[in-house]
């Protein structure tokens, strides 16, 4: 149960430094972040689904 909350934070972080590399400002950032925590999200639960079935 733990992929996906790391996934989230670890894809919130990248979108955030992403994000903060090229410049962008507040909502920029925000926006980056949401991103890449909704694309990490979705990694890790896809890793958890694999574990899981594989398990079976």
């Amino acid at each position: 149960m733990i992929y996906p909350l790391a996934g989230l934070v670890l894809g919130a972080l990248s979108g955030l430094l992403g994000a903060r590399r090229r410049g962008g400002r507040g909502l920029d950032l925000l926006q980056w972040t949401t991103v890449g925590a909704i694309i990490g999200g979705l990694l890790g639960t896809f890793v958890l689904i694999a574990i899981q079935r594989s398990l079976v």
